[in-house]
């Protein structure tokens, strides 16, 4: 099937990406790392290390190599003392591999430069430069591998430049999803910009949800008073949905309400945001008063749902481990 113009850029993405790195890593050079080694003798040798002992066969298999051009690879690797065969037990015919105490000194000497030369490809990066370099290569390596696993998305308090990734994924989703028009990202902004000049570290907080390094997730805490708290801009990215995210952001945040010492929770909302309103109600809100008004480019009608947190105790156990599902979007705007 053709590729289509979105397929055909990104194809010529991936090639100009591969082009640069393998140039930047010197992968072309026949001494791979200033070494004797070319990239696939060290890769069969990196194999090796990582597997103790292994067939032919398999690392024919798993690194795509010619049987013959592997064949004199291993006969070289074994005439430098690098390389044992002996008799596998499962086939008397099959003979497994292994490094012998010289051939795990040049893998550990290769993994060595190795990990050297990434340090200094990196160097130039600050912290959060890294952390984004990694989530992007964790991100393409899980895109292009396919039918893995995806591990439990993780809470933890907001950090310099988490405010501008929540006004962008929630922008985009209201846009997307409910055609509203720039007036709620306008909104999403100065809620953010507020919470940063005003953090009370004591009684207001952010939860930002992270699965593989990427925002899928976030709910704040704001003082509305003496003994009143808001809930603020719940929203559970498209990726994450249908797992339960959504339940465990309003019950943290319910919880630390109580601890701040909080006797009362309030949210605005509006009420085409079915899902959002059914895990107010599941943790005990109630719907104290609505009323039509015009905002984001569209005709809605805004509720004031409110908890009394006195006593109050999660109504669900909430989940150990969420993966990303579809569903319909658990979010709300204020």
């Amino acid at each position: 099937m053709p590729a289509g113009q979105d397929g055909a850029d990104t194809i010529e993405t991936v090639r100009a990406f591969n082009r640069f790195y393998t140039n930047r890593i010197g992968v072309l050079d026949r001494a791979y790392l200033d070494t004797p080694y070319t990239l696939t003798e060290a890769r069969v040798i990196y194999e090796l290390a990582a597997r103790g002992s292994t067939s032919a066969s398999q690392l024919t298999e798993e690194l795509s190599l010619d049987p013959a051009y592997l064949s004199r690879m291993l006969k070289a690797f074994a005439g430098k003392g690098m390389v044992d065969a002996a008799k596998d037990p499962a086939d008397g015919r099959g003979r497994l591999l292994s490094l012998t105490e010289n051939g795990r000194a040049v893998a550990a000497d290769l993994a060595t430069r190795s990990r050297e030369s990434i340090s200094t490809l990196i160097a130039p990066l600050d912290e959060t430069e890294r952390l984004a370099l990694g989530a992007s290569l964790g991100k393409a390596t899980r895109l292009l591998g396919g039918g893995e696993s995806s591990p439990a998305i993780l809470l933890r308090d907001h950090r310099a430049g988490d405010m501008g990734r929540v006004i962008a994924s929630q922008a985009k989703s209201y846009v997307e999803t409910y055609g509203w028009n720039a007036e709620y990202e306008a909104l999403v902004a100065e809620i953010c910009a507020n919470f940063l000049r005003n953090f009370d570290p004591s009684r207001e907080r952010c939860w930002i949800a992270e699965q593989h390094g990427d925002l899928v997730g976030s709910i704040f805490l704001v003082k509305g008073g003496e003994s009143t708290a808001k809930l603020r801009l719940l929203h559970v990215d498209a990726a994450a949905r249908g797992h339960g995210l959504g339940t465990r952001l309003v019950t943290e945040c319910i919880r630390f309400a109580q601890e701040a010492g909080y006797g009362r929770l309030e949210l605005w909302t509006n009420d085409i945001l079915t899902a959002a309103r059914r895990i107010y109600q599941s943790a005990g809100f109630r719907l104290e008063k609505e009323e039509a008004h015009h905002s984001f480019g569209q005709d809605l009608v805004g509720q004031i749902w409110a908890l009394d947190l006195e006593g109050w105790q999660a109504p669900v156990r909430l989940p150990e481990a969420l993966s990303p599902a579809s569903g319909t979007p658990a979010t709300q705007p204020a």
